[in-house]
């Protein structure tokens, strides 16, 4: 398919010969860092199996913590874990912890919340990924994220928030982009799909201890920058540079959230530790 004009052509063409575009290799089927891990990941879904191992690495880690205070596990890891690890929380992000915005969406607050949001993200993500590209995908999926938290912080000032739903309502955004920016049959196709999916999705939300503003905000954050960014090109091109900077530094970022994350994470935990051994000594005392 042309990714200009996306009409179908072979792949002995070089230059689509409908709107005279130069076909090459797509930025969505370049090879990237599944080739140094030996195809351990599948090409097809790299961005999206990395993250969800991200995921369950930090839902581990959670769930181990919160088991050793005692207040919680993994069924359900108890709300103090989740902010010290780096909740969307709108107290601590007023006084300058803004990281907490990127650390929150790779959390969970318990078994059922990871594995319900990682089934869902396992499809999607490997179709938004095969059709915009390794490079938009990660702009789409960490922005997406970013902005539902936001909305939730302004909304929602009180409560912490975690989950990984904003940045997949973010993704079904992107298709639903998708699906407007490409008219005929397959283009309606796939908007009815993925509007369904947002429908039932916001209808879901409504239920009680569920973030219906990080929602929202990723899925028009999705849906904007999808719409902004179109779909591949082929892979010389300079829109594709433009976006492999951009995606590099969404992961920059991320790192750094996460570094200043586990920074505050060991100050407090040894604040805690030297209050709670200050108070046993002066009760023994």
């Amino acid at each position: 398919m042309c990714p200009h004009c996306r009409a179908f052509i072979t792949n002995k063409d070089h230059v689509c010969p409908y709107c005279h575009e130069v076909v090459g290799p797509r930025a969505a089927d370049r090879r990237n860092a599944a080739d140094i891990i030996g195809g351990f990941i599948p090409h097809a879904r790299f961005n999206t199996v990395l993250i969800l191992l991200i995921n369950f690495g930090l839902f581990a880690a959670t769930a181990i913590y919160s088991m050793r205070l005692g207040g919680g596990g993994a069924m359900n890891v108890d709300v103090r874990t989740l902010v010290e690890f780096g909740a969307k929380y709108a107290p601590l992000i007023s006084m300058g912890q803004w990281w907490r915005l990127i650390t929150a969406g790779f959390l969970h607050g318990g078994l059922m919340h990871i594995l319900m949001n990682s089934w869902v993200l396992f499809d999607l993500g490997a179709q938004v990924e095969e059709i915009y590209g390794a490079s938009r995908m990660w702009v789409i999926y960490l922005v997406s994220s970013i902005a539902g938290f936001y909305l939730s912080m302004v909304m929602n000032p009180g409560a912490p928030s975690v989950g990984a739903s904003a940045a997949i309502f973010g993704l079904i955004g992107a298709m639903i982009a998708l699906g407007i920016k490409h008219r005929g049959t397959l283009g309606s196709a796939v908007r009815g799909l993925y509007i369904r999916w947002a429908i039932y999705g916001l209808l879901f939300s409504l239920f009680p201890g569920i973030d219906m503003a990080a929602h929202v905000g990723g899925l028009a954050a999705g849906f904007g920058i999808a719409y902004v960014a179109g779909v591949a090109r082929y892979e010389s091109a300079a829109s594709e540079k433009i976006w492999r900077m951009a995606a590099w530094a969404c992961i920059l970022l991320t790192v750094i959230s996460f570094l200043q994350a586990y920074t505050t994470f060991r100050r407090t935990a040894g604040l805690i530790g030297r209050v709670e051994t200050f108070i046993s000594s002066e009760r023994k005392g």
